[in-house]
């Protein structure tokens, strides 16, 4: 063993030494040109990029709602309007315990207990920062009354909004329609960004049709706001956060309507108590004069927001008052169409002015022992074709179908705008039905179902079997008689106005073409039978147009709800109300200048003549100037 330690060696202790120095420096130059070099990426580089992700977080933009455009009637009359109002909104951050608090907010009557496990939804679905709405709209009693209650209700608050009101309500429910709260479907259907910060859109009629024009362009403004995304109040700002910008919502278009209210007004009173539905037109443009539909609804409560449980009394009523009857109301024409089809028999052949019938009552097809009953069971006697139109005589057109087919009936009522939608701008509207063998071919699977048989010829030429058409149609239709052929495209929109320059763009009518009846001798024999309905001895409307201060031509109808035996009768006064006859009108004044086509009908109204004339004829006094009832 050695009595002596190894020596150490201070050069290769050096050499090492100054290794590990060089490779740390290294190390930290690397490091440090990756820091400078990350710091010139973040300074200089990319500066503008982290600036604006920098502003983003310190502003957030939110959407302005726009204003509704306003809807008038053709003597600028309000019908649709924005009214300041008070909403109830709950911020969910703020609410100690929600469900005790919503819960004690109906025993209010703020809110509906149904709407509990919604609002408690809504609660928990977005942001807690952000406020809920619980009621669009509260009575001066209920603001009073939160505002006794208010410090029991923190984080619940009134706040003033506009709010969408109809000033004339069921006058105009089906005709404007009405705004409702934005659904899921209502999103997925619209342009979001668009309808940021909109809470309401259009749902059914004018304001559901013209969402687009209506709604308006939204706007933006910057908020302020802190790490987590709540707004920072203006008095705790920097200098630098208080110019934040903004653009203003452009308000949407004002609409005029070609409606009259004091017409609507009528058509209400008329309707009374009943099921049914009166469309006027004015036969030289096609502008929509009346729209009424009864019953009908407060389309206030849509826009103010409805309870479940109010929306479901609506929706079971059976009395319908939110179907929209004037529109998409099939019904049998009756002998509405019979001025239509004499017509096309004139113009086809089938018959003549001076062809002569004998009505007793009854008419059978050659070979078979079925009656078809004429509406008078002791008949009319010997008719021609302006008797058979004047009284309304079935027998007559019973003979004269088998000579024009179904096919030429289907090809000139559709001429008139039966079986087709008018085009009207509101949607929903039905097609109606105008049959032919084609038709029924493709309506029915079973070989033996798609035979069209004489017999439904013959119902056909009085409006009844397979037949339809609605109010709308049958006074699109009227409109054209009184034209002679010529049609218009019905519509509601008479004029677009931009609210901020007051600039109007008028709706010019919009033409169809003409129905193919080109002698006006035809015409004239025919239109002259419409006027001796209402005004000579024999009409089967004398009792309303006799004594008129104006000329006018109209055409009664009556349809069926129900078939009865061969030989049966019926005693209306027994039978189910809802088994009675629909009663049906159509008619156009002055007769030598029209001015307004009218179609009316009353759902197991029984008479044409007796119940739907009338009410016609005070619709066209009204529009005449010779009502004297005040409105």
């Amino acid at each position: 063993m050695s009595l002596f330690s190894p020596i150490k060696d201070h050069h290769s202790e050096t050499q090492l030494f100054v290794g590990r120095v060089i490779l740390s420096s290294v190390i930290g130059v690397v490091l440090l040109g990756v820091v400078v070099g990350r710091l010139v990426q973040l300074q200089v580089v990319d500066h503008q990029l982290f600036a604006e992700q920098s502003q983003g977080n310190r502003i957030r933009i939110e959407a302005v709602p726009p204003t509704r455009g306003l809807i008038f009637d053709r003597r600028g009359r309000v019908l649709a309007e924005n009214l300041p109002a008070y909403q109830l909104e709950l911020i969910p951050e703020q609410v100690p315990d929600i469900n005790d608090t919503l819960a004690r907010l109906a025993k209010l009557g703020l809110i509906g207990e149904e709407d509990i496990p919604r609002f408690n939804g809504l609660s928990q679905s977005g942001p807690r920062f952000k406020p809920i709405t619980l009621r669009f709209r509260l009575t001066d009693d209920e603001i009073a009354n939160f505002a006794v209650q208010r410090p029991r209700f923190p984080g619940v608050d009134l706040q003033p909004r506009l709010v969408r009101h109809y000033p004339d309500g069921e006058l105009v429910a089906h005709a404007v329609g009405y705004v409702g709260a934005l659904s899921t479907a209502d999103l997925e259907r619209l342009d979001a960004a668009a309808y940021s910060g909109t809470s309401h859109t259009g749902k059914t009629g004018v304001e559901h049709f013209n969402e687009g024009v209506l709604h308006g362009d939204v706007g933006f403004r910057q908020v302020v706001t802190n790490a987590l995304g709540r707004q920072v109040p203006a008095e705790t700002r920097d200098y630098a956060d208080s110019a934040a910008e903004s653009e203003s919502p452009i308000p949407g278009d004002n609409l005029y309507l070609s409606l009259d209210i004091d017409l609507q007004r009528v058509a209400a009173k008329q309707l009374e108590g009943r099921r049914g539905a009166i469309v006027a037109i004015d036969p030289r443009n096609g502008e929509i004069l009346a729209l009424f539909s009864a019953p009908a609804f407060d389309p206030n409560s849509f826009a103010t927001g409805m309870s479940p449980s109010e929306y479901n009394a609506l929706q079971q009523d059976d009395q319908r008052p939110l179907f929209n009857r004037a529109v998409r109301g099939s019904y049998p024409p009756g002998s509405t169409i019979k001025p239509m089809l004499a017509l096309a028999a004139l113009e086809i052949g089938a018959t003549n002015l001076t062809r002569r019938s004998v009505c007793i009552g009854w008419y059978s097809l050659p070979g078979s022992t079925h009656r078809y009953r004429d509406w008078r069971p002791q008949g009319h006697g010997e008719v021609d074709l302006h008797d058979a139109i004047q009284q309304s005589c079935d027998v007559y057109f019973y003979e004269i179908s088998r000579d024009i087919g179904i096919d030429n009936m289907h090809y000139y009522l559709e001429q008139f705008g039966l079986g087709n939608v008018t085009g009207i701008d509101m949607t929903g509207e039905a097609d109606g039905l105008v049959p032919s063998r084609e038709w029924k071919r493709n309506a029915f699977r079973e070989r033996a179902d798609q035979v069209w048989f004489p017999g439904e010829t013959i119902i056909a030429s009085i409006g009844q079997g397979y037949l339809l058409a609605t109010p709308l149609q049958l006074a699109s239709a009227t409109a054209t008689l009184a034209m002679r052929g010529q049609r218009f495209k019905p519509h509601l929109v008479a004029a677009f106005e931009d609210p901020l320059t007051g600039k109007r763009i008028l709706m010019p009518p919009e033409r169809l073409p003409n129905v193919q009846i080109n002698d006006e001798f035809y015409w004239d024999n025919v239109l002259a039978a419409m006027h001796d309905v209402m005004q000579s001895g024999r009409g089967t409307a004398r009792a309303v147009g006799l004594g008129a201060p104006y000329d006018m031509a109209g055409k009664s109808g009556t349809a069926q709800v129900f078939t009865i035996a061969q030989e049966e009768k019926y005693d209306e006064d027994e039978i189910d109300e809802r088994l009675r006859d629909h009663a049906l009108f159509i008619a156009f004044a002055p007769f030598e200048d029209p001015q307004i086509a009218v179609a009316v009908i009353v759902e197991n109204g029984s008479s044409g003549s007796g119940i739907a004339a009338p009410m016609a004829r005070a619709i066209m006094d009204q529009h005449l100037g010779f009502n004297d009832d005040e409105l």
